[in-house]
């Protein structure tokens, strides 16, 4: 049976004047489109935010820097989250998976908060035990573990081998498949450490050496690295160098991967390594140049297949401005991905913690049609820096679109998130606080802000 239209279905009262079946259709196709265009950019923000406490410490980024492995993290069905508080304590949290309340058990633990560089890193192992590493810049290892699965009681402080924990910097956890943990850290200062790696065995309930410096600066330069782990078992790490403290001096970005925890090593394109790795024999994603604005410690990511997306900020050329790129291998080779939306100029010349008017990036990556989609968190003055996202459906073109997830400054934040619930469930939980960053390891006079985490769902195709 074949139905005619009735335009005036679409009014309660018949206008005076009779509209046309075309232009009703006209209006209605109108209409369909802007609801499809709204559906789309909603389901692009589908954002949600739990706050846990409202006295985070905030005279510095310690809260907030990027290189906290991790800020956030979930096991099972509990996600924990750890920070200082407004005296330097070393607060924990958990909640269940969703819950809209936190419990909070405010630790024994004191840590130097003053220094940016010495933040909180927790992890939890595959019996369900909390461990956590903090207030680490050139000192002594702070380390702990919960007394029970669950627990966000801490036991005493402990040694994990009690060798080369002296000079501890950058403490980063990492989950393997089987529940084991991997403990990545670099003994010795900037410009002459080395990076070190510990495995924590669950059913030895106990650390042993696995890399005694994997990376070594030869007494010259060291590593700054970033680490990803994929759902198939494999460990992929990728650095830059710097010669000196002063951040200008780093330079180029190198790639090693290991399928069997970390011990032995090979290239992208399955060249094994011969340990330890240098400058000489590491292979390079790409050559970056001294002075090329290249900031260190950023973020990688590595899908269950083991193709790598890698973020950071340089320079192409002197005196132009610092932007975002990926730098990504498909299994084809490396190839380079910038993004060209910043228009403000600014120098990293110099050592301690910087104030500077960008984040570093964290990067996330996930199939979309027949390509990779990609997503770069980040903060920028241009933009009221407040905590953004970069979207590209098709990783292979420049088609980049930004959008806020708050809709206020989160000051000199930097984003962490949960790397364990994207890996998992791709569900992207971040690490938010308003926190102030005075350049050369200043100290603001800022009052407690709050501490929460932000969820975003990417749409997924």
């Amino acid at each position: 049976m074949l139905y005619k239209f009735n335009p005036y279905l679409l009014f309660p009262t018949r206008p005076a004047k009779i509209i046309s079946q075309k232009a009703c259709f006209l209006f209605l196709l109108i209409v369909f489109v802007a609801l499809l265009l709204s559906f789309d950019h909603c389901e692009a923000q589908q954002v949600k935010i739990s706050s846990i406490a409202n006295n985070g410490w905030a005279n510095n980024s310690v809260n907030a820097v990027i290189f906290r492995k991790n800020s956030i993290v979930t096991y099972k069905n509990t996600q924990y989250a750890a920070y200082y508080d407004a005296d330097q304590f070393v607060v924990l949290a958990k909640r269940q998976s969703k819950a809209k309340f936190w419990i909070c058990n405010k630790t024994q633990y004191q840590g130097d908060a003053t220094d940016a560089h010495k933040s909180i890193s927790i992890a939890v192992d595959g019996a369900g035990y909390l461990h956590i590493a903090w207030g680490q810049h050139n000192n002594q290892l702070n380390y702990a573990k919960a007394v029970s699965a669950g627990s966000l009681t801490l036991g005493e402080k402990e040694a994990m081998l009690g060798k080369k924990e002296e000079k501890v910097s950058y403490p980063e956890f990492y989950k393997l498949s089987n529940g084991d943990l991997l403990f990545f850290y670099r003994d010795g200062g900037s410009g002459n450490g080395n990076l070190m790696i510990n495995r924590y065995s669950v059913s030895a309930r106990q650390w042993s050496r696995i890399q005694d410096g994997l990376i070594d600066g030869e007494g010259k330069r060291n590593a700054y690295w970033q680490v990803a782990t994929d759902k198939a078992g494999g460990l992929h790490i990728s650095w830059v160098w710097r010669e000196s403290p002063d951040v200008a001096s780093n330079h180029d970005l190198a790639y090693a991967k290991s399928t069997d925890g970390g011990i032995t090593w090979v290239k992208s394109t399955g060249e094994k390594y011969k340990l330890p790795i240098t400058a000489s024999n590491a292979e390079y994603a790409l050559k970056i140049p001294q002075k090329s604005e290249l900031i260190n410690q950023t973020s990688m990511f590595a899908d269950e297949n083991g193709k790598v997306f890698i973020a950071g900020y340089w320079t192409d050329k002197p005196d132009s401005i610092p932007q975002y790129h990926i730098v990504f291998n498909d299994g084809s080779g490396w190839k380079v991905n910038k993004l060209t939306f910043r228009n403000t100029p600014f120098s990293l010349s110099g050592g301690g913690t910087k104030k500077i008017p960008i984040s570093r990036p964290q990067i996330i990556a996930w199939p979309y049609q027949k390509s990779y989609a990609a997503g770069i968190l980040f903060r920028d003055a241009e933009r009221g820096n407040k905590a953004s996202i970069a979207l590209n459906q098709n990783i292979y073109t420049n088609n980049w679109k930004l959008e806020d997830l708050t809709q206020t400054s989160v000051g000199d934040w930097e984003p962490s998130y949960d790397t364990e619930l994207w890996k998992d469930r791709g569900i992207l939980n971040i690490y938010i606080q308003n926190v102030t960053q005075v350049d050369g390891e200043g100290k603001a006079a800022t009052k407690p802000t709050a501490v929460q985490v932000l969820e975003w769902l990417p749409k997924k195709q």
